[in-house]
């Protein structure tokens, strides 16, 4: 045999090797996952529904991973501080992202640096109905805030988490489909947008109904109009936009995510875990609780990452028409 044909061998046998290598390295990593305390990075801040859907996986996950969790929110810069510590993380699955839709429409609108191929999805578990809320004594309901609207054009200010959040997808959708002359204000936090529809410093806010619950049963906010084709059980009183004539029944998903070069293994394992929980009983009340059960959930890492793709083009193309 050549020298030529020896170096070959040589070389072909030593990649060989250390792919073996890599293979029962990450075999290992997997088996031995999780090997120390996971940390979850809320890309919200406190009180939200990013922030609740976070924490009421957190001790589930932590009794089926036999593990303890810190959760830190990271709420500036529409979550993008998050985005870029999990793809700056070690690739090991112990730096969980939990984010929302405002993950693509920020990457949409160009204030995310964190691209779709610097993560990857381990689950959706959310998918929640958008929806028109007000201040009751403002507003008493959709007809009403529709008449004001159109009477005082330019004076309606409607709320919502930052500049580039599914609430402001939302509000442009509306907005081109109702022809009404209104405006955006955005906050940093959900709980600022709460607090100023309650204070009637603004006239409304778009938003979901798990988020705002406490402040809707108390009769603090009222939901009057949803992004759907279908009344929602729980608020048959309320229309849709649907049966308004407007085909917008968009919402907010929310997820979880790893750094992209986390091992198949590694996601596979905490994609198991995640399912676990959404298939629980305690997760299901949950979600029927806050009124999260009227769409589906739940897609695998392979169907999100295909649906997060499909929503950064269909963003992409909304925010191009403003």
């Amino acid at each position: 045999m050549s020298s030529k044909n020896n170096i070959v061998v040589l070389t072909s046998l030593g990649v060989a090797m250390m792919m073996g290598a890599f293979q029962v390295s990450a075999s290992d990593e997997a088996e031995d996952y999780p090997s120390g305390d996971l940390e979850f990075l809320v890309a919200a801040g406190a009180g939200g529904g990013t922030d609740n859907f976070t924490r009421t996986v957190k001790p589930m996950l932590e009794e089926r991973l036999d593990t303890s969790i810190k959760v830190v929110n990271l709420p500036s810069a529409s979550g993008a501080l998050a985005h870029q510590r999990t793809a700056n993380s070690e690739p090991d699955g112990h730096t969980l992202d939990f984010a929302s839709s405002t993950l693509v429409t920020s990457l949409a609108a160009g204030q995310n640096p964190t691209g779709l191929d610097q993560l990857t999805p381990v689950a959706r578990m959310q998918s929640d109905v958008m929806t028109l809320i007000v201040n009751p004594d403002k507003h008493e309901d959709f007809e009403a805030f529709k008449t004001y609207a159109e009477n005082n054009p330019g004076e309606v200010v409607i709320g919502g988490t930052h500049a580039a959040s599914p609430d402001k997808m939302a509000f442009l959708s509306f907005r081109d489909a109702s022809g009404l002359d209104i405006s955006f204000i955005p906050y940093d936090e959900e709980g600022s947008v709460s607090s100023n529809v309650l204070g009637g410093n603004i006239d409304g806010m778009f938003g979901e109904i798990s988020s705002t619950l406490s402040y809707i049963e108390s009769g603090d906010m009222k939901p009057i109009l949803v992004f759907a084709e279908e009344r929602l059980e729980n608020f048959p009183e309320i229309p849709t936009t649907v049966e308004k004539g407007w085909d917008l029944t968009d919402g907010n998903e929310r997820g979880v995510f790893v750094n992209a070069e986390t091992p198949a293994e590694i996601v596979s394992q905490i994609e198991q875990a995640l399912k676990a929980v959404y298939d629980s009983d305690e997760y299901q009340s949950y979600e029927e609780k806050v009124n999260l059960h009227y769409r589906e959930g739940w897609m695998g890492s392979e169907e999100y990452q295909q649906k997060l793709e499909e929503n950064l083009e269909l963003y992409s193309r909304l925010i191009e028409q403003t």
